[in-house]
């Protein structure tokens, strides 16, 4: 069966078209090596990231924003998301500070994303 995806790596958007059983032999219509690693990768195992915020206590305002310093699989999102929920942490934290290592065993991290 083919299936269409629109490639994220870049702003061109490329219609990279596989077929479901052999992506890595019918992949065409992308302009770069990563337009066909992202379409393959979508197709066969997708990976995000993921943003949120989190309570602080002390902090100028009451939650901070946070975000996985990695792609996690699609799969787990709603239990990373679990997860981060759990976190609360006491100000002052700096952007870039680890909220929360190995989220879920998949070598991860939750990473603060703003001073407070």
């Amino acid at each position: 069966m083919l299936k269409t995806i629109t490639c994220i790596c870049c702003p061109k958007g490329c219609l990279v078209t596989l077929d479901t059983d052999k992506p890595e032999e019918t992949a065409k219509g992308f302009n770069c090596p990563q337009g066909k690693e992202y379409a393959i990768g979508e197709l066969t195992h997708p990976m995000r990231t993921i943003s949120s915020t989190v309570e602080i206590k002390g902090g100028l305002h009451p939650r901070i924003p946070v975000k996985t310093n990695g792609n996690i699989p699609k799969e787990k999102i709603f239990e990373v998301m679990e997860e981060i929920n759990k976190i609360s942490v006491e100000s002052p934290v700096k952007c870039g500070d680890i909220l929360l290592e190995d989220v879920l065993g998949t070598g991860v991290n939750i990473v603060a994303c703003r001073n407070m």
